[in-house]
């Protein structure tokens, strides 16, 4: 199987999918002239023309509207934002409008679109280029949240969101965009809803998702030195949440340990937790425990940086914790 960048499995994803369907084009911040700021969409101008790759103001909530108004009007639109943290702009059309019109129009509206973009901490951006928000657009009744974490996935999940019929937030990372994977020459989807056992074990299951995947999977190869066994899942999608995969997991292990970039409150892992106590109680013989971003703003300072993130070393004692192999 070829190799390539996360990158370019995302343009793959869109140029099948705006040569399948012509209602299908993209749209954003210097999406056309430019190849785009992480260059995911490079030469659709030339393939697709100004109409279907369309460059935007520094207007957040303006395109948006847009998009949401054609994919109201039978379009599908992409709307690339530069990152995540700028669509706090558009928040009230995907909220408000987005989520809400198939339901308030008695299903006779739907919204047909997908919001896509890097997501979380990108190294040293401040703290106002550096939140997660999958947790926030998980606890929007109407929406599709999908985190990636790797260049197969990306490019299946990103194809079955732009053939959904409801509006769909597509999450990314701005440090994965460079990132080689295995990545099929003939075309595949992959369903939205369903998590991903990227390792298997017996001893131990670890849940993550996007960036974080590679704390989780750094955390099960360390543990396997010493004979610990973890499953690692991947849940790729965030809503619908796939739970059930993680329970049949905890059944096996009797243990659950989640990472994530998120704040801690009102986070993934505490919906995965009440979940998981809710249905599995009787599997479990340790409390689930989870390491999350710090509860603050993430600063400049490298050291500081280093500090907020979940990491490997700090994953695998809180697995030993669970484990009751060290207090």
């Amino acid at each position: 199987m070829r190799q390539i960048a996360f990158r370019q499995a995302l343009r793959e994803a869109l140029q099948e999918e705006m040569r399948r369907d012509e209602r299908v084009f993209l749209m954003g911040e210097e999406v056309a002239e430019y190849n785009g700021a992480y260059k995911v969409s490079q030469g659709m101008l030339d393939e697709f023309g100004a109409k279907r790759v369309i460059d935007t103001p520094i207007a957040e909530l303006g395109f948006t509207a847009i998009g949401v108004g054609a994919a109201q009007n039978g379009l599908r639109p992409v709307l690339e934002f530069m990152t995540w943290n700028f669509a706090v702009l558009a928040l009230d059309q995907i909220l408000n409008t987005a989520s809400k019109m198939l339901a308030m129009s008695g299903g006779q509206v739907g919204c047909p679109i997908v919001f896509r973009g890097p997501n979380g901490s990108a190294g040293q951006l401040g703290a106002q280029h550096s939140t997660a928000f999958e947790s926030y657009y998980a606890n929007i009744p109407g929406l599709k949240v999908i985190s990636v974490s790797n260049p197969y996935d990306a490019k299946g999940l990103l194809k079955s969101a732009i053939r959904d019929n409801d509006p769909v937030v597509f999450m990314e990372s701005e440090q994965m965009y460079g990132e080689l994977g295995d990545v099929p020459e003939e075309e595949y989807l992959i369903p939205i809803g369903k998590a991903d056992i990227k390792r298997a074990g017996k001893d131990v299951t670890i849940v993550s998702f996007n960036k974080m995947m590679k704390v989780a999977l750094g955390a099960a190869e360390e543990l396997a030195k010493e004979g610990i066994e973890a499953e690692v899942i991947d849940l790729r999608t965030i809503r619908p949440l796939d739970w059930f995969t993680i329970l049949e997991s905890v059944k096996k292990t009797n243990r659950l340990v989640i990472v994530e970039e998120q704040w801690p409150f009102a986070s993934i892992s505490s919906e995965i937790s009440y979940r998981i106590q809710k249905e599995g109680f009787d599997y479990l013989d340790a409390p689930i425990r989870r390491i999350t971003a710090v509860d603050a703003p993430m600063h400049y300072a490298p050291n500081l940086v280093k500090l907020y993130l979940p990491d490997v070393e700090r994953t695998v004692k809180l697995v030993k914790e669970v484990m009751y192999m060290k207090k």
